[in-house]
């Protein structure tokens, strides 16, 4: 086969049906096509089905990111690209802390852990759907779902080293990270390999104001700062294996992981100390022992392997999922050393409180460990139940079985415990359409679908528990929707806050609310196992605007309303209302000093939480495109307006022989190649030639001595050729060979006359801006994204037992040490062109306050609003300095910096002044934080 034909013949293909109307250009580069038919004006009407792995739904995606927009944002990886997608993939809908549902290509995946490594290069597209998609895979309409749509030939072997550490210095810490990714037809492999190292931080290196009290009364006696850390000396690795494979005969596919993870940490809580007494009553605080503080060593090793499996039954999708984990935590606490017979000699005059103290004999130390046994089983089996007037109904049923052990022991304690706890759980949900534009049911209304689910969860610890939810969403234009859910639920607390073991942490700074000061308190921390089920009930009301003056622009605005009995929660904040009713959790001396409190957690009589947000995002590109170049998004949107073909008439420069039309971007040899490419097809044997022609690429045969050919886009785009089995389809190959040789071709720069006798505009339909893609083209315009959210909080207020006091957060009122604020906002925003890429990050923090009592020496507590912003800087080396050397190929510079301006919350007290335990370097010993970063591709 002549290497030249087959050139010409893969671009072809890439191209698609070159002569496809707008409807397919606006699909996007990659749409099959699925039906080919004559308008009622004659024309020629073609039909394109959306790219494998989208899911079908009647709520429009919150966001759509094609490859281009993911560039921009500089991520390493699918768990980083996660994280800069927050603000649009968390949800302001039930309780928080749950993760999004994760798709791959349309599919749910049993853990987040499968695929949570594979560098962003692989994604083909993302889309980020609302709540009510949850529904469609058995889970309730309070958690956001993310599909990632892989490119189906993808291969490279990535490496990564970090340095980072903050702007003032006192520690750093270090990183690499291998990653080996193959993905084709056949299946996908991942195998990936991480390491971190942090140095310490202790107080005395940021110089803190110790806590009254604790500074050593005798020069030369240690200070014990230098033995309390800010951050923690640690060190990890991980490492996991990821596998799936598809099965053609069946449409199904099966996808494994391993991972297995260890960290070890040492922090320090200082040294022991003693107040000694003279016989003439003198006082002296020593410390001792200064070669044995109190250290705590703490080793988690942790495996965990899951499995998703999934085939077509029928009309229905059957997906199975499992996830297993098992986390073996071993802590090693030092004990306090004795100094009952120190104390008596000293007051007795054998031991001068000012002099040398006599070495005392290591006191050893305590053992807690603890092992964490988590599994759980998802099948969901989803479909068309039925056709209505209006559409599908759709139906999901789920059941699954999750499984929980905590084993803990504590040489501190006489007995071990063991929890266990099994959750027989299921459900139905279902989407009913009501009313529907395209069908012309109630059209005159928009598109009005109802969905609800009803559910299930059979606890061993507390029985059956139910909840079910019921929705509605309406969408009277394209560009608007709105969407009103209410749910109602019964939830356990989770196993860790019932049985996590119970353990003491000495020396840890606490603000006394009672007496206006800072004291250095021992913390007992646990599980409660007198804890109870809470109710919850939730209104949640949202719309999307996608606004018609910007292109790729969209608002969403929200209001959420959720109440609660019985919450079970962490011990608050020590205020005189929380010490009132959890007086028994508090130890005082007999001068009412603070000395200890236990803050395992407790219930709540009733929460009550009412917010507004708001969203904005939008995504672009910038810039002149380059001469010849595509000059057009090809996103969501479709490529703009003058470059469609279409009734709009013909592109700047003329018909398709135009230096302006999309074969206007092809050179004299490439056309000289298309037409013998034409010639050849449209031959007696064209349809067996086209066959081996699209089976060559398939198997990755790229024509030699070709620059700048791109075998993998050219690849992804024969896709479109592909039938439900995975295998190419003669019947799209000969609709392609039909209409390629049924038309005429491009030569002469005359416009062509579609069936009907309409004017195309570019001939061609968007063939040949797809083969100049398929050369690696691209128009070389920047691409931007900006995100913006904010949140509002109209009402917080807890009433902490039956007959208490209830407390508004909002007002003065705290649960925490932090205060509540009511205003909170996150920015993310960043932009990429010509191998140089920027990200910025920004989060804002309004201002709280936290009233004291009132009573002589208490006072209240002011917290400053606060702003920080994040920096990245990126470049592609290659292309930034247009060399060819294989070993810029790929290679990937990156300068971090979080914090750029060096911010730190301000607290102060009624007098102005910041207590101990608020100080600035205390609550954020980092602060400006400085990394660089190499990664390179293979």
């Amino acid at each position: 086969m002549s290497p030249r034909l087959l050139l010409a013949g893969c671009a072809c293909i890439a191209l698609a049906i070159p002569t496809a109307s707008i409807a397919q250009d606006q699909q996007g580069e990659d749409a099959p096509v699925d039906d080919r038919r004559v308008g009622p004006d004659g024309q020629i009407l073609v039909t394109a089905e959306r790219i494998r792995g989208q899911v079908l739904t009647d709520q429009p995606p919150v966001i759509e990111l094609e490859e281009a927009d993911i560039a921009a944002f500089g991520v390493n990886s699918i768990a980083d690209l996660v994280t800069v997608l927050e603000p649009a993939t968390g949800s302001n809908r039930g309780r928080g802390g749950g993760r999004p549902v994760f798709l791959v290509n349309g599919i749910r995946v049993g853990s987040f852990r499968e695929f949570q490594s594979y560098p962003p290069e692989a994604i083909r597209k993302v889309e980020v759907l609302p709540e009510e998609v949850a529904l469609k895979f058995g889970f309730p309409p309070d958690r956001r779902v993310i599909n990632f749509i892989l490119k189906p030939n993808f291969s490279t072997v990535t490496v990564e080293a970090e340095y980072e550490q903050p702007g003032i210095g006192g520690y750093s810490a270090t990183e690499q990270e291998a990653t080996l990714l193959r993905i084709n037809e056949a299946g996908r492999l991942n195998l990936n390999i991480e390491h971190r190292d942090v140095s310490p931080l202790t107080e005395d290196e940021r110089d803190l104001i110790q806590t009254e009290g604790s500074v050593p009364d005798v020069a030369g006696d240690p200070n014990p700062a230098e033995f309390r850390t800010l951050v923690a000396d640690s060190e990890s690795w991980e490492g996991s294996a990821n596998y799936a494979m598809s099965f053609l005969e069946s449409g199904g596919s099966l996808s494994l992981n391993l991972t297995g993870q260890r960290t070890d940490s040492l922090s320090l809580s200082g040294l022991d100390t003693v107040l000694l007494t003279a016989p003439n009553g003198d006082q002296l605080l020593r410390t001792f022992n200064a070669d044995d503080p109190l250290a705590v060593d703490t080793r988690v090793d942790t495996i965990s392997s899951s499995a998703t499996y999934t085939r077509p039954v029928g009309l229905f999708q059957l997906t199975a999922t499992a996830d297993a984990s098992r986390a073996d935590t071993t802590r090693r606490l030092e004990r306090r050393v004795d100094t009952t017979q120190l104390v008596a000699d000293a007051a007795a005059g054998l031991v001068a409180i000012d002099g040398p103290i006599p070495v005392l004999a290591d006191a050893g130390f305590d053992t807690s460990t603890s092992e964490v046994w988590d599994a759980s089983a998802k099948t969901t089996l989803r479909g068309v139940a039925a056709s209505l007037p209006a559409g599908d109904l759709s139906t999901t049923f789920d059941f699954g079985f999750d499984w929980t052990r905590i084993e803990s022991d504590d040489t501190r304690s006489a007995t071990a415990s063991r929890l266990t706890r099994g959750d027989i759980n299921g459900g139905v949900s279902v989407s009913i359409p009501i009313a529907d534009r395209d069908s012309g049911v109630w059209d005159a209304i928009g598109d009005i679908t109802l969905n609800g689910r009803l559910a299930f969860n059979h606890l061993s610890d507390f029985g059956t528990l139910l909840r079910w939810n019921a929705g509605v969403s309406w969408a009277p234009t394209d560009k608007l929707n709105f969407q009103a859910t209410y749910s109602w639920r019964e939830a356990p607390p989770a196993l860790s806050q019932l049985g996590s073991p119970i353990t003491q942490t000495f020396n840890v700074p606490v603000f006394d609310f009672q007496r206006g000061e800072t004291v250095l308190a021992t913390i007992t921390s646990g599980g409660n196992p007198a804890l109870q089920a809470e109710t919850q009930s939730d209104w949640n009301f949202a719309a999307n605007w996608e606004l018609p003056f910007v292109d790729n622009m969209t608002l969403r605005a929200e209001y959420t309303r959720n109440r609660s009995d019985d919450v079970s929660s962490a011990f608050p904040a020590l205020t005189d209302d929380v010490e009132a009713a959890f007086a028994d959790r508090v130890t005082r001396d007999a001068d009412g000093r603070l000395l200890a409190i236990d803050r395992r957690p407790v219930d709540f009589a009733e929460v009550r939480s009412d917010r507004v947000s708001f969203g904005l995002f939008w995504r672009g590109s910038f810039g002149s495109a380059r001469p010849g170049g595509e000059g057009g998004e090809q996103g969501r949107g479709g490529p703009p307006a003058g470059m469609r073909g279409g009734a709009g008439g013909p592109p700047p420069g003329g018909g398709q022989g135009g230096p302006g039309g999309r074969f206007g971007q092809m050179s004299e040899e490439q056309r000289e190649q298309f037409m013998q490419f034409r010639q050849r097809v449209c031959a007696d044997d064209g349809e067996q030639y086209l066959l081996q022609l699209a089976e060559a690429v398939e198997r990755g045969e790229a024509p030699e001595g070709m620059e700048g050919f791109d075998l993998e886009r050219a690849q992804r785009m024969l896709s479109r050729f592909r039938g439900e089995d995975g295998t190419i389809d003669r019947e799209r190959l000969g609709q392609f060979r039909t209409m390629i040789c049924s038309r005429e071709m491009p030569g002469g720069g005359q416009g062509q006359q579609a069936a009907g006798g309409e004017r195309r505009g570019g001939g061609g339909g968007g063939g040949g801006g797809m083969m100049a893609r398929a050369f690696g083209g691209g128009d070389g315009r920047g691409r931007f994204f900006f995100s913006l959210n904010h949140s509002i909080e109209l009402d917080r207020t807890v009433l902490i037992a039956p007959g208490g006091p209830v407390l508004d957060l909002l007002d003065g009122d705290s649960l925490t040490n932090s205060g509540t604020p009511r205003h909170t906002s996150r920015l993310e925003a960043g932009m990429f062109r010509g191998g140089w890429g920027m990200r910025v990050s920004g989060q804002y923090v309004g201002e709280a306050r936290i009233d004291g009592s009132g009573a002589p020496g208490t006072t209240d507590l002011f917290f400053d609003d606060l702003a920080t912003v994040d920096l990245r800087l990126f470049a592609d080396l290659q292309q930034v300095t247009g060399s060819e050397s294989a070993w810029l190929k790929g290679l990937r510079a990156s300068l971090r910096l979080d914090n750029v301006f060096d911010g730190r919350r301000r607290v102060v007290d009624s007098n102005g002044d910041t207590p101990v335990s608020f100080q600035p370097l205390l609550i954020d010993p980092t602060g400006r934080y400085i990394g660089v970063e190499l990664r390179k591709q293979f």
